[in-house]
């Protein structure tokens, strides 16, 4: 069955850096578009970054060009969010996304805490 999974999140002051990941399995992972939501406490659920099935094309949430950065490795089944210069707005519980034959699926999220 598909499963996803997220880590790498926690705690982090404002400015700082994290590194989240998402460990794909169940289907093929190189042929599907991978997605980063976000829901903040009191928001809907946002997009974040995509990123095509080869890792060549991206899409971001207008508000995070420059600081955030999707990425594959489609070796290992795993997608990547870098975020740099974090704001307490980023705030969130971020899930990884894939939709395969017309259904999506999603991880179970990974907090992010962005305070000091």
């Amino acid at each position: 069955q598909v499963q996803l999974v997220e880590s790498g999140g926690g705690l982090v002051q404002p400015g700082g850096s994290l590194r989240l990941s998402c460990a794909a399995s169940g289907f093929t992972f190189s042929m599907l578009v991978m997605t980063w939501y976000r829901q903040a406490p009191g928001k809907e659920r946002e997009l974040v970054a995509r990123i095509s099935s080869s890792g060549v094309n991206t899409v971001y949430a207008d508000s995070l060009k420059g600081r955030f950065t999707i990425s594959r490795d489609n070796a290992k089944n795993t997608v990547y969010l870098q975020m740099n210069s974090l704001k307490p707005d980023d705030t969130a519980v971020y899930y990884c996304n894939t939709v395969w034959y017309g259904l999506n699926y999603w991880g179970q999220g990974t907090q992010v805490t962005v305070s000091s």
